[in-house]
């Protein structure tokens, strides 16, 4: 069955005004609104207000006691301006990814590096300074290389979200100008912090940068970025 496209465009047109699609969502929240508390919901005159009560005729309905409630339509209309509201919200993030001086992967590559390095020294002198100074009564012998690797990646996922959850930057990144950032262009957390660090655990890095390379999109190298919705931007980039 052919859809009317003169009528689509006439309820688009009907819910493109901001005022309308208060008044649905009002009614959505509350399920019936008389007329004088939408007056002091929406502060407008009551010319304004029966105007656009009438452009939702479609949308709306009264009660027997005269307040208005959505009617079937109506309810079909909130689910369409929720949807789109979530549209808009991933274009905006999209378009704000898009403009930031993203990090190189040579760069990010480095930085997890020096980080690597740095942890990797930590657990050493953990392990190994009391086995020189160990003596035959206590019989330590150091930690094998599992648990080596073991505390250094435990130690790399703490310190990478304790720092870039404070203010993007663990040290590798101080050093190679890099910084951690949300997307959607909020304040970067310890939680979003904690989700994107987990792709360094080892068993988890291969599969972190595979799925980040198939994406093949630069915002996002690493498949737990996406996931946190967070990437890395050079700050030293020049636009």
């Amino acid at each position: 069955m052919a859809v009317d496209q003169g009528n689509v465009s006439k309820v688009l047109s009907v819910l493109s005004h901001p005022l309308r699609r208060e008044i649905l969502l009002n009614l959505s929240n509350n399920g019936e609104s008389s007329f004088t508390d939408l007056l002091n919901l929406l502060k407008v005159d009551t010319g304004k207000l029966s105007f656009h009560l009438r452009s939702l005729s479609p949308f709306i309905e009264q009660t027997q006691n005269g307040k208005y409630k959505l009617s079937r339509a109506g309810e079909s209309a909130v689910r369409v301006i929720h949807d789109v509201e979530g549209w808009a919200e991933v274009a905006d993030v999209q378009g704000k990814a898009s403009s930031l001086p993203l990090a190189s992967f040579k760069n990010r590559v480095f930085g997890f590096l020096i980080d690597f390095a740095l942890m990797l020294s930590i657990t050493l002198a953990i392990t190994l300074i009391p086995t020189l100074f160990a003596d035959s009564i206590t019989g330590f012998s150091g930690g094998s290389a599992s648990e080596v690797i073991f505390i250094t990646v435990g130690l790399l996922w703490l310190y990478s979200t304790l720092l870039e959850g404070f203010n993007g930057q663990s040290l590798g990144k101080r050093v190679m100008g890099l910084k951690v950032v949300r997307t959607d262009g909020k304040k970067m957390s310890y939680d979003h912090a904690a989700v994107r660090n987990f792709g360094k655990v080892l068993p988890l890095l291969p599969f972190d940068v595979l799925v980040g390379w198939r994406i093949k999109n630069c915002t996002f190298m690493r498949y737990f970025d996406k996931f946190a919705g967070t990437t890395v931007i050079d700050l030293r980039s020049r636009f």
